[in-house]
């Protein structure tokens, strides 16, 4: 038995949540948002907080600056239950922050990247992979480091026998210089949305770009149709097809993609069927509009549980 079943690589900020804004920005004008919030925030620090909340032996590896958001980011983690002794700390760069602002289910983020930039695979403790079952890695395209050494990185934890599960996550710089014939068949668990499964295949419907990236699938994909559900994706070109579980309340969808990650990923280092995983997923990922930040719904696996009763009608055994 390995002492982790995930250990997530990448990014690590700060989130700056910005609520019930009046208006869009515009350059010389003043607008007021209702609610403000600082939190624990990245894709992958969202993943990995709220995969410790459902259970997972969860550790993570990543690059922050040795500053006051820094000590915020390793406490966090820490409080949610995730192990913090693969994170770096950097005196050369400030850990990284972003200021999100919400629209109902949509957003719009500004992102100072600082230390998440910075890390290469050479910065890695290669000991963690030994030590755990899966690794998990997200928003890509915000590390620009680890990005040139993604194809290394994924032969390394093939050859130590370690799964792995990757989101990409939106491109900034919208090039989507991701080469699907190299990486997808290093990859066990393809975890895109739709508009960015559509714009790394440049194509212009979802069947389209799923048709695309069937013939270099390591395992499986699932594509994250927002309040339309998922798609599960198999080597064989089946699709599977699966509704949302609808929330009518939303506090906010920030971390509701990295949510469904962690409810796949929890069942999928289990052996648990792929239908299986995409259900949980789909649940995880509704849980998480319930509360804002990402990780507002995840105090506790019995707060997961209460919520995933009270609010959508469905028994889980966390």
């Amino acid at each position: 038995m390995k002492p982790y079943d995930v250990i997530a690589i990448g990014e690590l900020n700060v989130d700056l949540l910005l609520n019930r804004i009046d208006g869009f920005p515009e350059i010389g004008k003043e607008k007021f948002a209702g609610d403000m919030l600082l939190t624990l925030g990245s894709s992958t620090a969202i993943f990995a907080a709220n995969s410790a909340a459902l259970g997972v032996r969860t550790g993570f590896a990543g690059m922050i600056g040795r500053d006051t958001f820094g000590e915020l980011v390793k406490r966090s983690l820490r409080d949610k239950g995730v192990d913090t002794r693969f994170v770096i700390e950097s005196d050369a760069c400030a850990t990284g922050a972003t200021i999100v602002m919400n629209y109902g289910e949509d957003r719009a983020n500004l992102t100072y990247q600082g230390a998440m930039d910075r890390m290469r695979f050479a910065d890695v403790d290669k000991e963690l992979f030994a030590l755990t079952r899966h690794i998990h890695l997200s928003s890509v395209f915000m590390q620009s480091g680890l990005m040139q050494d993604l194809g290394e990185l994924l032969r390394y934890a093939r050859s130590q026998g370690v799964t792995v599960s990757l989101d990409t996550q939106w491109d900034p710089a919208e090039t989507w210089n991701f080469d699907c014939r190299t990486l997808l068949p290093l990859i066990d668990v393809f975890l895109p949305n739709e508009k960015e499964l559509m714009a790394l295949t440049r194509r212009a419907t979802v069947d389209e770009a799923i048709r695309e990236v069937v013939p270099y699938l390591g395992n499986a994909a699932v594509v994250k149709c927002g309040s339309r559900g998922s798609l599960l994706v198999r080597r064989d070109g089946s699709v599977h097809a699966l509704d949302a579980c609808l929330n009518r309340h939303v506090v906010d969808a920030i971390g509701a993609g990295d949510s469904f990650n962690a409810g796949f990923v929890r069942c999928f280092v289990q052996g648990r069927p792929l239908e299986e995983c995409q259900r949980l997923g789909n649940l995880i990922g509704a849980v998480s509009t319930t509360a804002a930040g990402g990780t507002g719904a995840f105090a506790s696996r019995e707060a997961v549980v209460r919520t995933a009763r009270e609010v959508f009608g469905q028994e889980i055994d966390l």
